[in-house]
């Protein structure tokens, strides 16, 4: 007896030590996932944070006591040599770090030039500076640096070259006036050149380079037009960088032509800038941003303006898209200068106080204000990464340091419809790169934000019917001995990699459907009819043939009629087509019902993604309702319910928080899955419900994306916060199903 006690402790204290073990490793289980959450949560507020970092430009350094009067300053790359440029033709370079900083390396002067009457410099990004002198012959220079390693040590060695050569290229225009002011731009050989003469006179010269193949110089071809259209004293000329655009500004207006074509120069728009709400401001300043698509006109009360062509109910117009203001002590100041980056949309306005702004055009937002010098600021440039402010004024040269990685981030960016250059109207754009290096990036998350739940609801409309439909019934009706080899069969769909599903819905199930989409209406309109016609047959048959067939087995007969089925509305599809849709159903459905048709569709999503969601929905659902106990569905039946009104008022009830919970893990999968919408849709961030058409969602934009964005780049970071938005999305859907599940157990725990 007590042999029989010891051993008995000893199991109890065995058990005791087992359970004690399951509950901490348990325990410390659920925390490190959580733990993990959470360093999944941070880590990507950690790489999302620094797009919503404020800008900010900090003075770092000067060169004083300049003897020169500059006209034009720059920097290159590295903001480690400045090039400062009189209007004399001399170009000083200046270092700006090491033990030289701040002293002057190198002067370099235009040979055997005469007196210049004007200048002027092309857009940042060219980093070309024109020079002409009083018998109207241009000069075009471009200060550079050339890296060198003697001694294996790096140093840059400045120096001028002559992109077009050394010779002075003359205008030849018939004019017994100088050149006044002039813009130019450039194109591999070609130059074009708006210039305006001291008898107020503006022509546009293009010339046309062609190397002479035996003496291997540049032979010029000139065509020259007059603008006889331009009225008013000119505040500016513009040439855009592709020749195909130039821009004259007056205090009241805005001329565009058409220069494709140098000898039929067409006038496209004259727009009065001024209008009569505007009475007593003129025009001060203008600019063109970087891609010279967009003009900003500053006004003489602290007004900054956005101008571009864009399409219209009309045909093409230049339109005015939006307006900035200046603040802080520049608040009502004239506009003096407005300097735009070499590649983005970011811009400087200056006013004859020195205070400057900071604005950034996409994202509709100042980002800094104040000032870097001291009075007026007679030239200013952007460094070529933008991470640096070149200044002077009053005889000082002042270098400032931007932080301003992410200028076209903004919340209102992100998630609220923006005007881009060149559309119609703001709208939800999803556009992150391009092949031109002055692309303006279009980051909203709404159209990838969109595709993700069309995706989703699609997959759902075709998995929720089929899965919760094949649980009930498998669970409740089918016959031990079926139910034994169904789940499984079913379960094991879910061990399917979906690059294969991907795979086939792209590239198989596609075009089939493409093929014989009359064949698939068919299928969706007369499978059931032929399953009602079926179970209604089966009712009448005489008991005795009913009773051959084992009970639970009789769902069997629909198999053949479902092969049936299918095959007739597949053999049907061409006769259909042919008789409906004269013998083409996407052209019927594109010209005549002015519907887009995607071979990769939401139809083609939607069959493959929810053929992927189904196996969750169904083993979950399934699992809840074949766990009701069966005394309560027996004590239905025995209280005379019907075997329908038992799983209704009874089974589907108290299974009801099990199958919510499959409908939202089915929805959870829906959401993240990234292979099928990834091969089997155009991936096209577009916003529009139709069936035939694709979309892109977050997750594979995330996996398209991702492997060609720069680290640390805008771009980069916005895929972390598609990838942050996504997991927010499903910790707050899960969250949801917890709560709701848990209130319908409580309801339903009494049954």
């Amino acid at each position: 007896m007590s042999r029989t006690s010891d051993n008995a402790l000893k199991t109890e204290s065995t058990r005791l030590i087992k359970d004690k073990v399951a509950k901490y490793g348990v325990t410390v289980g659920g925390v490190m996932v959580l733990c993990a959450l959470l360093l999944i949560f941070f880590y990507l507020l950690y790489i999302v944070k620094p797009v919503f970092n404020a800008p900010h430009i900090e003075p770092i350094s000067e060169i004083t006591e300049l003897t020169k009067n500059y006209v034009s300053v720059s920097v290159e790359e590295q903001n480690e040599i400045a090039f400062a440029l009189t209007k004399q033709g001399e170009i000083d370079f200046y270092s700006l770090s090491g033990e030289d900083a701040g002293q002057l390396v190198l002067t370099e002067t235009i040979p055997s030039y005469n007196r210049v009457t004007a200048f002027n410099a092309a857009a940042p990004q060219q980093g070309l500076f024109g020079y002409i002198n009083q018998q109207s012959e241009l000069m075009i220079v471009k200060p550079t640096v050339k890296i060198t390693f003697p001694n294996d040590k790096r140093q840059l060695m400045p120096y001028m070259s002559f992109p077009f050569g050394e010779a002075a290229m003359p205008l030849e225009v018939d004019n017994l006036f100088t050149v006044d002011q002039f813009s130019f731009a450039t194109e591999e050989q070609s130059i074009g050149l708006v210039h305006q003469h001291t008898d107020s006179k503006v022509y546009f010269t293009k010339l046309e380079g062609e190397e002479d193949m035996f003496s291997d110089e540049i032979v010029w071809t000139k065509n020259s037009t007059e603008l006889t259209q331009v009225n008013g004293k000119i505040i500016s000329t513009f040439v855009s960088p592709g020749l195909s655009r130039v821009f004259v500004v007056t205090k009241t207006q805005l001329y565009v032509f058409d220069t494709m074509d140098a000898e039929e120069v067409e006038l496209l728009y004259t727009v009065n800038l001024v209008a009569k709400s505007k009475s007593g401001v003129t025009i001060t300043a203008a600019n063109l941003l970087a891609g010279a698509n967009s003009m900003i006109i500053g006004f003489s009360n602290g007004v900054l303006e956005q101008w571009f062509e864009t399409n219209s109910d009309e045909g093409r117009d230049f339109v005015k898209v939006r307006q900035f203001n200046m603040t802080g002590e520049a608040q009502g100041s004239a506009i003096d200068a407005i300097y735009p980056e070499f590649y983005r949309r970011t811009f400087l306005a200056s006013t004859n106080t020195g205070h400057i702004n900071l604005f950034h055009t996409t994202s509709e937002a100042e980002l800094w204000q104040g000032q870097i010098a001291q009075g007026k600021i007679n030239t200013l440039s952007f460094s070529p990464r933008s991470n640096a402010v070149i200044s002077i004024s009053n005889n000082t040269l002042d270098i400032s340091k931007v932080d301003n990685e992410h200028p076209e981030v903004t919340w209102s960016g992100l998630w609220q419809e923006v005007w881009y250059e060149g559309y119609p109207k703001a709208d939800y754009v999803w556009q992150s790169s391009s092949a031109s290096d002055d692309f303006e990036s279009k980051f909203s998350l709404v159209p990838i934000s969109f595709g993700t739940l069309k995706a989703a609801m699609y997959a759902m409309l075709f998995a929720v019917p089929i899965g919760l439909s094949a649980a009930i019934y498998t669970a409740y009706f089918m016959a031990p001995n079926v139910r034994k080899i169904v789940k499984p069969t079913v379960e094991i769909m879910e061990a399917l990699p979906t690059v294969i599903l991907g795979f086939l819905a792209g590239l198989w199930l596609a075009p089939v459907i493409e093929q014989h989409l009359p064949g698939v209406v068919l299928l969706l309109i007369l499978l059931p009819i032929a399953i009602l016609l079926t179970a209604f047959a089966w009712h009448n048959l005489p008991q005795k043939i009913k009773n051959m067939v084992p009970q639970g087995w009789d769902s069997i007969i629909l198999l053949p009629i479902v092969v049936l089925v299918s095959y007739a509305s597949f053999s049907l599809s061409p006769l259909v087509e042919l008789w409906l849709f004269d013998g083409n159903t996407r052209l019927y459905i594109t010209n005549e019902l002015g519907i887009n048709f995607d071979q990769r569709n939401s139809l083609i999503v939607g069959i493959a993604m929810g053929f992927a969601v189904i196996p969750t929905i169904f083993s979950i659902a399934e699992d809840a309702v074949f766990s009701v106990p069966k005394t309560l569905s027996n004590g239905s039946l025995a209280l005379g319910a019907t075997q329908w009104q038992t799983l209704v008022k009874v089974v589907l009830l108290t299974a009801s928080p099990g199958i919510f919970s499959a409908v939202m893990m089915g929805l959870g999968r829906a959401v993240g899955e990234t292979m099928i919408v990834l091969m089997a849709t155009g991936n096209t961030p577009i916003m529009d419900w139709s069936i035939f058409e694709g979309m892109r969602t977050l997750s594979a934009n995330i996996a398209v994306e991702m492997p060609e964005s720069e680290v640390g780049s805008s771009h980069y970071r916005i895929l972390f916060l598609a990838a942050f938005v996504l997991f927010i999305f499903t910790f707050v859907v899960n969250t949801i199903a917890e709560f709701v599940r848990q209130r319908l157990r409580e309801k339903y725990s009494s049954l």
